[in-house]
């Protein structure tokens, strides 16, 4: 079984997560060219699991666009991993608190994943600065 291993994380806090398997890492995506919604008063105690952060996110950025080119390219490393039984995958999104854009991105592609991988493979999701948010 392929375990994905996803998180958020902020550049400026604890940056880039280690990778703990042995394998060197993955990918890691930067969303510091998404606009911020934490620039946004309504938005600044909220994350990217909350609806009008993905609502601004969703229709007021490129996210969208953003996400689907990462859906292309992490399902050619996941397709080519499960036809050669390899067993782990790590992908980090990250953005300047770890709150808002990398918690929505890190949330958007487990759900993909899930949806198109199913009992394939095993997602361990963690936002390394909303600890509340964290679940496997």
């Amino acid at each position: 079984m392929l375990h994905i291993d996803i998180h958020s994380f902020s550049y400026k806090k604890g940056g880039i997560p280690k990778d703990t398997t042995g394998n060197g890492g993955g990918f890691t995506f930067d969303c510091r060219g998404i606009l911020n919604p934490g620039r946004i008063e309504e938005y600044k105690i909220q994350t990217g699991n909350d609806i009008g952060v993905q609502e601004f996110l969703e229709t007021k950025t490129d996210m969208p666009k953003f996400l689907d080119l990462i859906k292309s390219l992490i399902s050619i490393n996941i397709d080519n991993y499960l036809e050669r039984g390899f067993e782990n995958l790590q992908i980090n999104f990250g953005c300047t608190g770890g709150q808002h854009r990398s918690v929505y991105s890190a949330i958007k592609i487990a759900h993909f994943i899930e949806e198109k991988y199913g009992d394939k493979v095993e997602i361990s999701l963690h936002h390394d600065e909303q600890h509340q948010l964290n679940h496997k």
